[in-house]
């Protein structure tokens, strides 16, 4: 039994969505960083867990199946991780691709309203740096972007043309929560809310996003992620508490390029957050 305590890395990205690095090259840097449980959690797909779970098993790597589905609430993109899931679920695999689908028409209104400002051919721009064409996105623009000139990383690009109100930002409605924590559960897993402190809610809106995240039948919540500081691990170990959820880990990590936080390079859990892992035992590989 893994303990509260253990170095888990339940949030990572590959190039199957839009991550840099092969899902084999992620578990080989997940087992390098002492990561004690790995989950591959692809953008609104499964297409590199047979092979995430290869790498890990040849390497000795505790593994659970991980996703991240894109869900529209209160005007808002919030991310919903499922964990420890039946990746050929029928059900599951129709909603990941039913969520992808309007991508590339987004995708080609960003790339003509970039047009308007100057940046030219960013749609075949982005598209070199798409492993899954299904999934382009806007990480995938803002490389394209760095490449031609325009801003030195791809965080000064989402500043200044990618970000809600700048020149490339095309809204794009996802999946909804009800359906997104149904796929999940559906399939054996369990979903959780993902980097819950970078949604810019009001304490009502939050509230009522854990109320029916959790009437839902959502049961977790990350506390301890790339994008949160000691405040937020506070503050959402609070929410545990309040909730009645378990706590996640995970780094986020997208490359050794732009990623802040490496896998395995995270503080563990509060103490007294009961890990989601605590829930999962019988699904890991």
């Amino acid at each position: 039994m893994l303990a509260s305590t253990s170095n888990a890395d339940l949030h990572c990205h590959s190039n199957v969505s839009d991550g840099t690095l092969t899902p084999e090259l992620l578990a080989q840097r997940a087992k390098n960083h002492g990561v004690e449980l790995w989950a591959l959690t692809d953008h609104d797909e499964v297409g590199g867990q047979a092979r995430a779970l290869a790498a890990a098993k040849a390497l000795e790597l505790p593994y659970l199946t991980g996703t991240e589905v894109s869900v529209t609430f209160a005007g808002e993109t919030v991310h919903i991780v499922g964990l420890g899931f039946d990746h050929t679920n029928d059900a599951l695999v129709k909603g990941l691709y039913t969520t992808r689908g309007g991508r590339e028409e987004r995708a080609r209104q960003m790339s003509a309203e970039l047009e308007r400002v100057g940046v030219h051919g960013a749609f075949e721009g982005a598209m070199k740096y798409v492993g899954n064409p299904e999934l382009i996105s806007r990480t995938h623009f803002a490389r394209y972007i760095v490449e031609a000139g325009f801003c030195a990383d791809t965080n000064a690009v989402f500043r200044k043309y990618l970000a809600d109100g700048k020149p490339g930002f095309v809204a794009h409605r996802w999946a909804n929560l009800r359906d997104a924590v149904g796929w999940i559960t559906g399939a054996g897993g369990v979903a959780v809310i993902a980097h819950p402190g970078r949604y810019r809610f009001s304490a009502n809106e939050e509230f009522a996003l854990f109320t029916e995240f959790k009437s839902h039948g959502g049961q977790g919540v990350e506390v301890v992620t790339g994008a949160h500081g000691p405040a937020d691990y506070a503050k959402y170990a609070d929410f545990c508490r309040e909730f009645e959820l378990v706590g996640s880990r995970g780094s986020d990590f997208h490359s050794p390029d732009e990623s802040h936080t490496d896998l395995g390079k995270l503080p563990l859990l509060p103490t007294g957050v009961t890990p989601v892992w605590s829930l999962l035992e019988s699904r890991i590989h």
